[in-house]
């Protein structure tokens, strides 16, 4: 009964073996051939009869089967390199098993192999796109280190000096950091210096803009959620960012914008050191050092009851107040060459700043900080056809002393809009000698417009 029942298996492994295309073989466990199928056979181009009850490393010379029975390992999906003649060689994809019996015994090795061309060439292709993949991974996380690392950082003034000090003993630790400032003075640049300089660089820093993100999304966006877990959730779930910077830093920039109940949810992720993903009924373990930035007021927000103070205290562990640009003057040209000197080497030019440009931008006030400095440079090097960056190639407002007093009154929106349309019709009329039609029909707008708004803005002719 027991040898039918051995047939009974064998024939219908047989059966089973023939109906793929890919191809099978079965050692015993002196490395002896007891059972190939034909598409096995074809491909080392023998037969059956001649590899049946013969050691495998008769068709195969380079098999690891011996070494998989004796050491008891399996492989899954392996690139594996046949020998099948003098000048001619394969390649197929193999997994391979020892077997053993009820006693634990190693009784046979059984192997798989894949050697449709299609197959293959997927697999190669993944392979090489992991490799690859690697490799630039590789090279981000060098980059990363040496363009946010604290010495690629531009700055040599009093003011920078101390916060980048700060900034360095900062990235010594694992501490919670909160780095505030006005807009623009490059809290997120420390951000990243701060982690790339620490000993969580080789990880990833995950950045949020709380402010930019919907509340209703804000959880699920951080935390992360479960398939099915609300109307329009994915199939699969979804990481949050916390999950995806594990092990490494999460950036959380504008933290003053986070609404009150996630507030509530980010101090307990701190405390307990664990994630509650949207739908799911178990908690995930984290390590993650957080960096948070705001632009606000929080000690401010705190007495309006618009910010916990509890999580303002875990937040502001170590505490970095960016400078503004206009604390920092020492700074200006040197930030100026530095992202001049980028617009040169990308499109290959060698512009510089005349005198009168570069007087003009150590005086100007910036109100956007480093931001703005860097979107009139790229402005005035777009503008500019010659060697030398002139001071027509700047916005007006920043050599003309009549916009600048506009810029640092301390208006509202709308009153700045007023002033600055006045400002204009006034240097239109001037431009056309007064002439109400011709500087109307230079404005775009009807003659009855303009006298409408000379008569508004009190513009009398000088």
């Amino acid at each position: 009964m027991e040898n039918k029942n051995k047939y009974l298996h064998l024939h219908i492994f047989e059966r089973v073996s023939s109906m793929t295309d890919d191809g099978f073989i079965v050692v015993n466990r002196a490395g002896e051939v007891i059972h190939i199928n034909e598409k096995y056979c074809n491909f080392l181009g023998t037969t059956k009869e001649k590899a049946l009850e013969k050691s495998i490393l008769n068709i195969i010379p380079n098999s690891k089967m011996l070494e998989v029975m004796e050491k008891r390992y399996c492989e899954e999906c392996v690139i594996q390199t046949y020998i099948l003649g003098v000048e001619k060689e394969g390649s197929a994809i193999v997994s391979r098993s020892f077997v053993e019996n009820e006693e634990g015994e190693v009784i046979a090795g059984v192997a798989q192999i894949k050697f449709r061309l299609q197959t293959l060439d997927v697999a190669k292709k993944l392979m090489k796109e992991y490799a690859e993949l690697e490799y630039y991974k590789e090279e981000y996380i060098n980059a990363a280190k040496e363009n946010y690392c604290f010495d690629k950082i531009v700055g040599k003034s009093q003011s920078f000096l101390t916060v980048k000090k700060i900034g360095l003993k900062a990235s010594k630790t694992n501490f919670p950091v909160l780095i505030t400032g006005k807009t623009g003075t490059g809290k997120e640049v420390f951000a990243r210096a701060i982690h790339t300089s620490g000993d969580r660089a080789d990880k990833p820093m995950i950045s949020i803009n709380c402010a930019a993100i919907p509340e209703a999304l804000l959880e699920s966006e951080l935390f992360g959620y479960e398939e099915g877990s609300f109307t329009g959730a994915k199939k699969g779930g979804k990481k949050g960012k916390f999950f995806i910077a594990n092990g490494g830093t999460i950036f959380l920039d504008e933290i003053g914008d986070m609404p009150l109940p996630m507030q509530g949810k980010l101090l307990r992720v701190l405390q307990e050191k664990e994630i509650d993903p949207v739908g799911s009924v178990n908690s995930i373990p984290i390590d993650v050092r957080i960096i948070a930035a705001t632009r606000k007021n929080l000690p401010e927000m705190i007495e309006k009851e618009l910010f916990r103070e509890d999580l303002y205290y875990r937040l502001n562990v170590i505490n970095i107040e960016m400078p503004s640009l206009s604390e920092r003057k020492e700074d200006i040209l040197e930030l100026a060459g530095y992202f001049l000197t980028k617009l040169n080497l990308e499109y290959k030019t060698v512009k510089g700043f005349s005198k009168e440009v570069k007087n003009c931008l150590k005086n100007y006030l910036w109100p956007g900080n480093i931001r703005e400095l860097d979107n009139v440079i790229k402005s005035a090097y777009a503008i500019n056809d010659n060697f030398l960056i002139e001071l027509e190639d700047l916005p007006a407002k920043m050599y003309n002393k009549r916009y600048s007093d506009i810029e640092n009154k301390n208006l509202d929106f709308q009153e700045k809009i007023d002033s600055y349309e006045k400002l204009l019709i006034e240097e239109f009329l001037k431009k056309y000698h007064w002439n109400c039609s011709e500087t109307a029909e230079k404005m775009g707008i009807h003659r009855s417009v303009l006298y409408k708004k000379i008569k508004k803005f009190n513009i009398k002719k000088s």
